[in-house]
């Protein structure tokens, strides 16, 4: 016997004893079970991601010092996050660290921490990266962000290992055209775009339909959490003003192969709510 469970963006999740064995979005054809996560900020994480089957994302060394003198206690608190869990994905350092730094040391500390990273995240056996841009609106020109974000990445990627796929995160970003810039100025394959919507939408005069049109091409990960365009709130997906249904499912059609995280202070309302 088994449970059949309508997504609200039209897929179908079967769950036998709390795994998921087919989820589709068409019928016919099926989604993995491993392009969905949950992230680790939210404290239910584990315990819905283990119950449904679904990946994890690794939040914890979001701030850098985490992975010097307190790598210790957060190692072991990651790795009872992950214990069972098959599919995982990095989300990267972010805490005063920019890519396109206009200081020489600021951008070495950077590249220092990036690469800490990814040491890091082979000790979980994940090989998906997300990381921020560092753009800050007002303080760095648009011309200056896009070309010295180039330049910052086309070097960092000869020490990224060939089977890993690096993730650049929108977050303060204006136009979806920023991102593309970069992305496409890169030109490496293991170089995408991690979409994440409910900053689009708090941050970003353009809609976040816009956005995933412009981006789909480059887009291999999502963070999805909404919130009611006043700030970024990572609200569950049912509270908010984006169209999160419409939404979901225009994304699984325009990026079939990408992977969907729930970045959200609790998960556990969101994850029922997708199973309608």
């Amino acid at each position: 016997m088994y449970k059949t469970y309508q997504y609200r963006w039209g897929g179908i999740l079967d769950i036998t004893g709390g795994e998921i064995y087919n989820l589709s979005v068409k019928e016919g054809e099926d989604m993995d079970k491993n392009r969905l996560l949950i992230s680790s900020i939210a404290p239910d994480a584990a315990a819905m991601a283990e119950k449904y089957g679904l990946g994890i994302e690794i939040a914890e060394y979001c701030t850098a010092w985490n992975m010097d003198d307190f790598f210790a206690e957060t190692d072991k608190k990651v790795r009872k996050t992950i214990e069972n869990i098959e599919n995982i994905t990095f989300h990267g350092p972010f805490n005063e660290l920019a890519p396109c730094a206009i200081d020489p040391k600021a951008r070495a500390l950077t590249k220092e921490r990036f690469l800490q990273a990814i040491e890091t995240t082979k000790k979980y056996g994940a090989k998906k990266i997300i990381f921020h841009t560092g753009y800050t609106p007002h303080f760095y020109f648009r011309e200056w962000f896009t070309a010295q974000s180039v330049i910052f990445w086309q070097d960092f990627m000869k020490y990224v290992p060939e089977d890993f796929v690096i993730c650049l995160e929108n977050v303060r970003e204006e136009e979806p055209e920023m991102m593309l810039e970069v992305i496409e100025g890169v030109n490496d394959s293991r170089f995408k775009m991690c979409f994440d919507i409910g900053h689009a939408h708090a941050f970003s005069a353009q809609p976040v339909e816009y956005w995933l049109e412009k981006c789909a091409r480059v887009i291999s990960h999502f963070h999805v959490h909404n919130n009611d365009k006043s700030y970024d709130t990572h609200s569950p997906l049912y509270e908010g003003t984006i169209d999160m249904a419409a939404f979901l499912e225009r994304a699984e059609k325009l990026c079939p192969d990408a992977t969907f995280a729930l970045e959200l202070l609790e998960s556990e309302g969101s994850v029922k709510w997708l199973m309608g």
